[in-house]
């Protein structure tokens, strides 16, 4: 089902970027000294500097993903680590493909 969550979540171009990102974190992300990047997702401090904006922009970014569903956050020590939700991300493209 599409939300004014969703649609608000993809239309920014830098959430767009972080969610082509996370798709392939590997390739993206240099490896993470605390969790990994497949299983876990990548640190917050990560997307920000990727991203060139300050940490509390990005959180602000991340937080609208979250929220609509298409990233999952897991705390791990102090940190903050994404990835995402395959499943959610597949419901969404079939109800753009659906009808109206």
């Amino acid at each position: 089902m599409l939300s004014i969550g969703v649609l608000k979540a993809l239309a920014s171009e830098r959430r767009l970027q972080i969610l082509q990102w996370l798709r392939d974190p590997a390739a993206h992300f240099p490896p993470q000294t605390d969790g990994d990047l497949e299983r876990d997702g990548v640190c917050a401090l990560f997307i920000a500097n990727k991203l060139g904006v300050s940490q509390p922009t990005a959180a602000e970014h991340l937080k609208i993903l979250a929220q609509a569903g298409l990233i999952e956050g897991k705390r791990i020590k102090q940190w903050t680590f994404y990835r995402r939700d395959e499943s959610r991300i597949d419901e969404i493209k079939q109800a753009f493909r659906g009808d109206w």
